[in-house]
């Protein structure tokens, strides 16, 4: 399947179209384990997955944060910038990371298109220089990649293992499902982020973390209230146990319970009620039916990038370049 965006004039015959559609369906947080540091395992896992909550009537399945191939958990535990077992498992993380395009993604793509379902999908992106990104796959109904988004800050321990995201893939997508946005884990603190996507008429806002406890779950109620749209938070479930054999920091991760990653997915209403979950320490999949048609009725009272903004007053500058390292300039 081609990675390629959609132009900016099919994005808007597709937004004119989204009135004439069905406007109630049912989403899913799909909360699994990954098959951890095995990226084709994790691809077919995810893949079985899809499968399975298109059959159950879902058309859009948002999974947790970089599940392909997995949270790296052991930086909690160590990161010692010389420590040779962390080095090591960058390395497995990095030969496990997806390429953006590539046939991780692909493979995605064509389950998305079988079974006719929207998906957004947490991945570890490896580049060709060695730098590893915490990103988002956005991937349509009709197996088209509509973009990826790179997380813009990891968080603290985080920052040894990813690179910074840029401006240029913060985005919301026109999507089967309507306009389909989101943010990574601790992005949601970040109030300009939310605005930015509030600003392009954000629908959906799938909300990716490795666990979602109450209080990353405060930050997402607050999202929908905030927004007036749909969040579909989707976290892992992992534990001690499902770490491959030869896991070389096995020691490091003693200081750890047993689950290392929790659970916590829900789905939030506009009114930042839930709408189902959350729920914990189990592999499962939180689904729930929403209405698109309950945007507008919430925002009679607020939008807050619309009748309640003061651009007069503030306003919002959102650098879309991509930032790479390297520009050639032909002579």
């Amino acid at each position: 399947m081609t990675s390629s965006t959609r132009t900016t004039e099919t994005q808007q015959e597709e937004a004119g179209g989204i009135q004439g559609k069905q406007t109630a369906f049912k989403v899913a947080a799909v909360q699994a384990a990954p098959v951890f540091l095995d990226r084709e395992a994790t691809v077919e896992k995810g893949c079985r997955l899809i499968s399975e909550v298109a059959e159950a009537g879902a058309r859009l399945a948002v999974f947790p944060e970089t599940w392909i191939p997995g949270y790296p958990v052991w930086t909690n535990a160590d990161s010692r910038w010389n420590y040779k077992p962390s080095k090591q498992l960058y390395g497995q993380l990095y030969r496990n990371a997806v390429d953006v395009p590539g046939p991780a993604v692909a493979r995605l793509c064509e389950a998305a298109r079988m079974h006719r379902i929207a998906v957004v999908m947490g991945i570890n992106e490896r580049t060709l220089t060695g730098t590893l990104y915490n990103s988002m796959l956005f991937i349509d109904s009709d197996g088209m990649l509509l973009g990826v988004h790179r997380k813009l800050v990891p968080t603290y321990h985080e920052r040894m293992v990813w690179g910074r995201g840029d401006g240029s893939t913060l985005s919301v997508f026109d999507s089967a499902v309507g306009r389909l946005g989101g943010l990574v884990c601790w992005e949601h603190w970040m109030p300009l982020a939310r605005y930015a996507l509030y600003a392009q008429g954000e629908q959906i806002h799938a909300a990716v973390w490795p666990s979602a406890p109450e209080t990353f779950l405060l930050s997402c109620r607050a999202m929908a209230f905030e927004g007036r749209l749909f969040v579909v938070a989707a976290a892992s479930y992992l534990t001690q146990s499902m770490l491959p054999e030869d896991f070389p920091l096995k020691k490091e991760m003693e200081i750890f319970s047993e689950q290392l990653c929790l659970g916590g997915s829900a789905v939030i209403g506009p009114d930042a009620r839930f709408i189902a979950g959350p729920v914990y320490d189990c592999e499962t999949v939180v689904y729930a039916d929403i209405d698109l048609n309950r945007i507008p009725e919430e925002k009679e009272l607020l939008d807050v990038a619309g009748h309640y903004a003061r651009p007069d007053v503030f306003s919002l500058t959102v650098n879309r370049r991509r930032m790479d390292p390297v520009t050639a300039v032909d002579v």
